[in-house]
């Protein structure tokens, strides 16, 4: 049985994290419009191989980059390594296969900077028609692709990373802390993983296995404790590298 994200909209969400919390440097794969960076205060980098932003997703942030390209061509340019920039938070919304999204992760991950947090968009289906992989087809409301599959894979091979799931509507957000940068895991197993899961349907393994897995964490216990997921990479816009500007 489909256990259906019912929490806060994921963008609304998104909203309250960065209105309370200040990033070095935040990525997003997958930005599109730019709705969901609209708010981001602090330095940003958006992934997309064709945006449509029509609205100011600058706004108070101190630098922003756009690279128009596929996430696997700006990760292989080492645009981050050659600029020196270690990733404080990371939201991968991007292609919804799940090689991509894997392949997304490792690179995020290596790319990160001690106590950074990676999200995960599009993890929790509440239908089977949402899980197809056929991109051409695909339905038009919410399409989650197989990244679902990023939950047990993880599970498996990266029992060390921390995995919160949270019920934002409408098809969950997962964070991951607990970050190793130096990890190969993943990255040695890519091929086994693909072979094993890329042809596996979420009804062939079971839906209640998958949502028995993992709990919802209510969303109002990040916001109760000040997301303190995030301390570590809490900036003080007094610390920061480049001038933040706040509207009074």
């Amino acid at each position: 049985m489909f256990n259906k994200p019912n929490d806060l909209p994921y963008l609304r969400f998104m909203r309250r994290l960065h209105a309370a919390v200040l990033f070095d440097w935040y990525l997003e794969i997958g930005c599109r419009t730019g709705r969901s960076m609209q708010n981001v205060r602090g330095k940003t980098i958006g992934v997309d191989p064709f945006f449509r932003i029509e609205n100011n997703v600058i706004g108070q942030k101190s630098a922003f980059m756009a690279f128009q390209q596929k996430s696997d061509d700006f990760f292989a340019s080492n645009v981050l390594k050659s600029l020196g920039i270690k990733l404080s938070f990371s939201f991968l919304d991007g292609m919804h296969l799940m090689e991509y999204l894997l392949r997304d992760f490792m690179n995020a991950e290596a790319n990160s900077r001690d106590g950074a947090v990676i999200a995960m968009h599009d993890c929790c289906p509440y239908d089977h028609e949402m899980t197809t992989r056929d991109v051409e087809n695909a339905p038009r409301r919410a399409w989650t692709g197989d990244v679902w599959k990023l939950l047990p894979i993880l599970q498996q091979y990266r029992p060390d990373l921390v995995i919160t799931v949270l019920g934002c509507q409408p098809t969950g957000l997962v964070l991951i802390s607990n970050l190793d940068p130096q990890s190969r895991v993943l990255r040695d197993n890519y091929d086994d993983i693909v072979a094993a899961w890329q042809d596996l349907t979420l009804a062939d393994y079971g839906v209640a296995k998958f949502y028995d897995s993992f709990a919802y964490t209510n969303v109002k216990e990040l916001f109760y404790n000040r997301f303190a997921l995030f301390d570590k990479v809490r900036l003080d816009p007094q610390d920061a590298d480049t001038p933040i500007f706040v509207s009074p």
